[in-house]
């Protein structure tokens, strides 16, 4: 079975449920009228099935192969693949139009990376990684180095990094030890190692642009003294024509469990010329432009393999033939009923498609929060979706990876054994979305942070927020007689997720291994509301649709599906509560050498 990009699905969330429309006075939107946004999406569709996607399983059993030289040589049809994309201009699509780029809303680069990312999750990860660089580049970098490094970062010619992790240190990174010295000319010497660096190195452009955290000789301990510097593969002239090669190489990359395709590297950087980005001491700030996006970037990667997972599964059940419906044949001429009429095969496709849809939307309606806070005229509004955004992403990073990689699995099963085996592609899927899970900060940390301090911060300014939202959304449709049972849910789940916080407040500052043990159910919790939140949002366009008279069978889907996650899903919040609320003692009570 062939990956299917979810078009409708994307067309649905951004014209009816988001109303994208609405902003078409603001920069990007002005130029996205829906027929445009349609042609575009139109040909994403087009070039993530018909280019990307058969190469997915290519570079899965190929991999990427190191070579002695220090370089990486990609899967075969990755680089042809990749020229193709970039003649395209899709690397450029959501990048400001004075460096070059398309200048359209976040929201519409999001809809091409889910799929681009279903059809080859490890391909994807280049160009994502590169505007990520130029995210960072753009908010930090002087007006030289914005110049040099911005049009080529956006258009693809030139490929980007993030350089983090180092042998001793991964999420605490004022541990790191990469030093930068001054060269008296402007410039840093950069010397130390970096690990599980992706993209570090590779065939598929002529410059890499690594964004290297180091600390500079004398700067103070731990995280107040990193910073951030440019180090690229070759050193360029001020016109962008390459230079000397830079004292960086690739030592080595990793095998993996998945993600075969895209270099993960070791690198090793040897008196490297670097140049600072921003302030010195104020590197951690700056990474961290890249980072968020790149966690929203990796919550879209569970969702994408999640899709691809449910399509694959989807497909099988209904042309796999065992058994015969409980309640009689359904395929009487054949020897047995294809699996899709067994209840538990359909929970799992329907969980899936509950989870995935809501998700979605989820993710969507945070992308156009990016555009708002970046392009809304108003103050009060843009610093509204700035907490909803600081709130809201370690909740789309974990939940929605988590979420994933369950779907994925539920896909293997759904298969049964012919999952396990590497004939179908649903293993690929699983084995693909696992690290989703783990980079970029893993889902332990992403709940930490949330309960931590994207909670409490300015106050709790962004959760109140989230629950007037919430309350405002309720009485307005609570007495509707098609949305009142999404209503409903959505009021009950926000009160149980009230009845977290205030749990929290009460025993957190006690005891703080209660926040910490909690932290996994809470964000849980926050998920789950932030899909019937969602869900109720589709409800009412889907609804307002039918009662329009549009007969399309997609819409009643639509209300179905909503239905599922509101009597099958969303009643986990329960467990999430009650978990939460059992505190810390059970999880603490084993001395380290019990086990």
């Amino acid at each position: 079975m062939s990956y299917r990009p979810p078009l409708r699905e994307h067309l649905f969330l951004l014209a009816d449920v988001l109303e994208i429309e609405q902003h078409a006075e603001l920069p990007g939107f002005a130029d996205a009228p829906l027929d445009v946004i349609e042609q575009i999406l139109g040909e994403a569709a087009r070039f993530t099935s018909e280019v990307l996607a058969p190469l997915n399983r290519v570079g899965d059993r190929e991999g990427c192969t190191w070579k002695a030289d220090n370089t990486v040589v990609t899967p075969p049809g990755f680089k042809e693949a990749y020229k193709a994309l970039v003649a395209a201009g899709w690397p450029a699509l959501g990048a400001a139009s004075k460096f070059g780029g398309q200048g359209l809303p976040y929201v519409i680069n999001l809809a091409f990376s889910e799929m681009s990312s279903s059809a080859n999750m490890a391909f994807s990860m280049y160009p994502g990684l590169t505007h990520g660089a130029y995210s960072a580049i753009l908010n930090g970098g002087s007006d030289e180095q914005k110049v040099l490094y911005l049009p080529r970062l956006a258009s693809g010619q030139w490929a980007g990094t993030m350089n983090l992790t180092e042998p001793q240190c991964g999420t605490d990174l004022g541990l790191l030890r990469t030093k930068a010295a001054p060269a008296g000319d402007g410039s840093y010497k950069i010397s130390g190692e970096k690990i599980w660096i992706s993209g570090g190195e590779h065939d598929l452009t002529e410059n890499i642009v690594h964004l290297v955290l180091a600390r500079i000789e004398g700067a103070p301990p731990g995280t107040r003294g990193i910073s951030l510097f440019i180090v690229p593969k070759f050193i360029p002239a001020a016109d962008g024509a390459l230079g000397a090669r830079n004292g960086v190489a690739c030592a080595g990359i990793e095998e993996k469990m998945g993600i075969h395709a895209n270099a993960t590297c070791v690198m090793v950087y040897d008196q490297a010329t670097g140049w600072l980005v921003g302030e010195e001491n104020r590197g951690l700030a700056l990474m961290f432009v890249m980072m968020n996006e790149a966690r929203l970037g990796v919550g879209l990667q569970g969702l994408a393999q999640g899709e691809a997972a449910y399509q694959a599964a989807a497909a099988f059940a209904r042309e796999r033939l065992q058994g015969r419906s409980l309640t009689g044949p359904k395929n009487p001429q054949g020897p047995a009923d294809p699996i899709i009429v067994h209840p538990d095969v359909r929970r799992m496709l329907m969980d899936a498609r509950a989870v995935l849809e809501g998700g979605r939307a989820f993710l969507f309606w945070t992308a156009v929060q990016t555009d708002l806070a970046q392009h809304h005229p108003d103050a009060a509004a843009r610093q509204k979706c700035e907490d909803a955004l600081g709130l809201m992403t370690p909740v789309a990073k974990a939940f929605l990876t988590d979420r994933g990689f369950a779907i994925c699995s539920d896909a293997m099963q759904v298969h049964g054994g012919a999952g396990f085996t590497e004939a179908f592609p649903v293993s690929q899927y699983l084995r693909d979305c696992r690290i989703a899970l783990i980079y970029e900060g893993t889902n332990g940390i992403q709940g930490l942070d949330l309960v931590g301090r994207k909670l409490a911060a300015n106050g709790g300014r962004a959760m109140m927020g989230f629950f007037a939202d919430i309350d405002a959304l309720v009485e307005a449709h609570g007495a509707d007689e098609t949305l009142a049972p999404y209503a409903a849910a959505l009021a009950g789940a926000k009160a149980q997720l009230q009845e977290a916080v205030l749990w929290l407040m009460q025993n957190g500052p006690a005891d703080p291994d209660n926040a910490g043990a909690a932290s996994h159910d809470f964000l849980h919790l926050m998920g789950l509301t932030a899909l019937a939140w969602m869900w109720l949002l589709m409800a009412k366009a889907a609804a307002a649709r039918i009662a329009a008279g549009n007969n399309d069978p997609f819409f009643a889907a639509k209300l179905v599906v909503g239905r599922h996650f509101i009597d099958r899903v969303l009643p986990e919040t329960a467990l999430h509560l009650i978990r939460l609320k059992s505190g810390a003692a059970s999880v603490m009570a084993l001395p380290a050498e019990g086990f």
